[in-house]
């Protein structure tokens, strides 16, 4: 850049030279007037800083050691009450700044409400899902949508999916009840609009259906018409309450 009317070596001002040194690119850096976008368009040093500040404000987490702010107890969901999974269970993350979300895994738990609860806290299952639906409708959000939950057998899956446990068994039919499809519902269309997730059974599958996976729920009774239907319907519907910090889990009421 110019010496701003300091002198040269000669002991006279830099005058004319020095307005035409300035109007040279840095050797190693960007113009003190401008900034190149993308190798393409040009816009005035001011109008890069209130952008640069703009963005630094909006996503300043995603510096490398920082993370998104947290709130304990916090929900993603406000049908949902918080019971926290054990941290052995799911792998903690900014998504979807560092995981893009594009997909909603069905699970069945293969045993009551309380037992899928129990087990997510413990350490030594290493496996979990973000939330439990029970067969009377109930919510617990046990993992946030932000972080990884072990739940699918398949890492790719795992970092881009949310995933849903229901109560019951998968050789039970009746053990998908009207009140849980229906809750199950209203939460997957939740999670969809939240990430701008298209619904449809590309997009929202069974854990069978993740590659590797040995499992086989949610199973043959699982109504996957019936389902798509709700949550499509769900999804026009006016919107859930906002999310809030709830109960802690030595408060909230698992079982």
């Amino acid at each position: 850049m110019g010496n701003n009317g300091s002198t040269g070596a000669s002991g006279k001002p830099s005058g004319t030279s020095s307005r035409r040194a300035s109007r040279k690119k840095p050797s190693g850096g960007v113009s003190r007037r401008a900034l190149l976008i993308g190798g393409g368009g040009v816009v005035a040093a001011g109008t890069v800083a209130v952008l640069a500040r703009d963005e630094v404000k909006r996503a300043w987490w995603q510096v490398p050691g920082v993370e998104k702010p947290r709130k304990p107890g916090e929900l993603d969901y406000g049908g949902a009450t918080w019971v926290a999974a054990s941290e052995a269970n799911w792998r903690r993350a900014d998504r979807p700044d560092d995981f893009r979300i594009d997909r909603v895994i069905i699970h069945v738990t293969q045993g009551s409400f309380d037992s899928a609860v129990r087990v997510f806290q413990n350490p030594a299952h290493r496996a979990a899902t973000h939330y439990i639906v029970g067969q009377d409708g109930r919510v617990v959000q046990m993992i946030r949508e932000l972080d990884v939950a072990y739940q699918a057998g398949n890492r790719s899956f795992n970092e881009r999916a949310v995933g849903i446990e229901h109560e019951g068994f998968v050789d039970r039919p009746k053990d998908l009840t009207k009140a849980m499809y229906e809750s199950s519902a209203r939460l997957t269309a939740s999670i969809c609009a939240r990430y701008d997730i298209p619904i449809d059974r590309e997009h929202i599958i069974g854990h069978v259906e993740v590659p590797g996976t040995d499992h086989t729920d949610p199973g043959p009774h699982w109504d996957w018409d019936r389902y798509l239907k709700l949550v499509k319907r769900a999804a026009t519907a006016p919107p859930s309450p906002t999310p809030s910090a709830s109960p802690s889990a030595s408060a909230t009421r698992a079982g």
